[in-house]
């Protein structure tokens, strides 16, 4: 997904419980699907639908986790920080901030330059 988020999309999303839930678990710290599946009690499936959604409107980012015996697997994070709902001059949007690592914001940043 890119530029600004559907605002019915995303309200949609969010009104999901377990979207919810695991917005909250993984800003604590990366999760697995099995780790997010045994929280809530519920299938890895359930978990994996709703982790692609929430990856495509940016509220997590996947990262690969590397474990000790050289395996690795993939862990969820809390991408999204803070949500503004915004009823202005005849319309509704959403206003996201994000949880952006350095070269992120650079080219961020650097987009927006370019496009000046």
């Amino acid at each position: 997904m890119s530029g600004a988020p559907d605002p019915d999309e995303l309200l949609e999303l969010l009104g999901d419980e377990y979207v919810r839930s695991i917005l909250v678990a993984t800003s604590r710290r990366p999760q697995s699907v099995k780790e997010l599946s045994d929280e809530f009690g519920v299938a890895q499936s359930t978990i994996y639908r709703r982790l692609d959604e929430m990856v495509d409107h940016r509220l997590l980012e996947e990262q690969t986790e590397l474990v000790a015996d050289g395996s690795h697997h993939s862990v969820y994070k809390a991408k999204l920080t803070h949500l503004d709902v915004v009823v202005a001059d005849g319309e509704l949007r959403i206003e996201m901030d994000y949880d952006e690592s350095a070269a992120e914001r650079f080219t961020r940043i650097w987009g927006d330059i370019r496009r000046q």
